[in-house]
């Protein structure tokens, strides 16, 4: 070993990990590196449209969750920018997005842990050291190799984010040169080249998808919008957002999902996409806002917008027509549809960890489906024989819940791993979150005791 080994190694610089990192600087005589193969860090750049807002208040940030007095808290960036002031006077509970990844850069060009260029291409565990091997290539500014490296490390903990999700029949064109079928993940590198098309087709009912048309729409001439805009889902539905229900983004909503069966959390999560794959009512109320106003001189704008539709199969038409086979879901009828040009708001997947984590695979615990088993510290389960810890973040929806990619349980996360990596509270948790009480707890009576007649003193005068 040329370097002494660290404590903790990351993989992948995103705002988790940057959270993790954040938070772990200050804690005395933990020795830490985390590595990403991107040059700088970037957060959804191509999505960073002008008024798209964050949708967790500013004080869910890297660490104010778990110690507003750190010097990383998106206040401190404000005051380290002369920008207290306006944003006091400005009153955004909810910052821009484009203001969040401006702060994450903030950071991330002061933390001294953090290695971009770095690609980690696997890691193994040696039992003769007791110690985790990462194997990592340093590249050059063009993303190409230029050296080879190796780190030792007591724990690791695995951000490697997600990527774009592309539905099956989509993925030949997607991935063909030159043709106009793009996911939203790249919509401002394309943005003039699908507002020069002469029909566009947003595919996907979340939050990309309504933000995309909508800035689409308000790039298009009145009457002459020529905008289709469908997806799964069966209504262009509002996120779940009444203070109960954002309870389910608590630490107490979190450690009541993990301690369930496992088919039973299988069933949950799809039912609860509301809560998190849903739009914001007020980028719905934008939508609907900007499509009356193209009503006020008469007649209706060109768009159709049509829930509970999907793509069954997509071909070209010749050099910049696409064809879309459509099936409603509830209907079961189907139709074609002849466009210009694609956007593909849908979604993302966890990235896969299966190459990264092959020399480990003989020590992974999995469920049943095959998914890694992850505890309620979010540390994989591995055999006995693998003394050191292999933490994950946002890779756990399966096992903690719809509050696994939620940016406001970041802080909350990080503290968990740490506290359980130094086997101290390095940063103490509040015993509860939450107003909701989530679950029955049969051991403790769920009914108050009877009351009891309350006995009056008579006062001493007797009367």
């Amino acid at each position: 070993m040329s370097t002494p080994p660290r404590d903790l190694v990351g993989v992948g610089i995103g705002p988790f990990n940057l959270s993790l990192a954040a938070l772990a600087h200050p804690l005395p005589g933990l020795s830490t590196a985390f590595y990403d193969r991107s040059p700088r860090f970037t957060w959804h750049p191509g999505l960073l449209l002008d008024d798209a807002t964050v949708q967790v208040p500013f004080l869910a940030d890297l660490v104010t969750l778990a110690d507003p007095t750190s010097p990383w808290t998106f206040l401190n960036h404000l005051r380290a920018r002369d920008r207290l002031y306006p944003f006091y006077f400005a009153e955004h509970f909810h910052i821009r997005r484009t203001e969040y990844d401006a702060y994450c850069r903030w950071v991330a060009d002061r933390l001294p842990a953090l290695h971009f260029g770095h690609r980690v291409d696997t890691v193994r565990w040696s039992p003769e050291r007791a110690l985790f091997e990462v194997d990592l290539t340093r590249l050059d500014p063009e993303g190409r190799a230029a050296s080879a490296d190796r780190v030792h490390a007591r724990h690791l903990v695995l951000g490697v984010g997600t990527e774009p999700r592309v539905p099956e029949p989509l993925r030949p064109l997607a991935e063909a040169p030159g043709v106009p079928v793009i996911h939203s993940d790249d919509y401002l590198a394309h943005r003039d080249t699908l507002l020069a098309a002469g029909h566009i087709t947003v595919v996907g009912t979340g939050q990309s998808g309504a933000e995309v048309f909508l800035d689409l729409l308000r790039h298009r001439p009145a009457g002459r919008e020529r905008l289709h805009w469908i997806g799964r889902t069966g209504a262009f539905a509002p996120m779940e957002y009444s203070k109960l229900g954002l309870e389910h983004f608590t630490p107490d909503h979190t450690r009541y999902f993990h301690a369930l069966p496992e088919p039973v959390r299988d069933r949950l999560v799809p039912a609860q996409w509301q809560l998190h794959k849903a739009i914001d009512a007020g980028t719905v109320a934008a939508i609907h806002d900007e499509l009356y106003r193209r009503t006020l001189h008469g007649g209706w704008p060109d768009t159709v917008l049509t829930p509970a539709v999907h793509v069954r199969t997509a071909g070209r038409l010749g050099p910049g027509r696409i064809e879309l086979h459509l099936e409603h879901t509830v209907q079961h009828t189907r139709t074609r549809l002849t466009t210009d040009a694609v956007v593909l708001a849908t979604g993302h997947r966890p990235r896969p960890l299966d190459h990264l984590l092959a020399p480990l695979d003989p020590h992974l615990r999995r469920d049943h489906a095959g998914r890694l088993r992850v505890d309620a510290h979010f540390r994989l389960d591995l055999d006995p024989s693998v003394t050191g810890g292999v933490y994950v973040q946002n890779a756990e929806l399966h096992t903690h819940g719809v509050g696994a990619p939620d940016l406001g349980l970041a802080a909350w996360r990080s503290a968990v791993i740490l506290n359980h990596l130094t086997g101290r509270q390095a940063y103490p948790q509040p015993a509860r979150t939450a107003f909701t009480t989530f679950g029955l707890h049969p051991r403790t009576a769920q009914v108050p005791p009877a009351r009891r007649a309350v006995r009056l003193t008579p006062p001493a005068d007797g009367t």
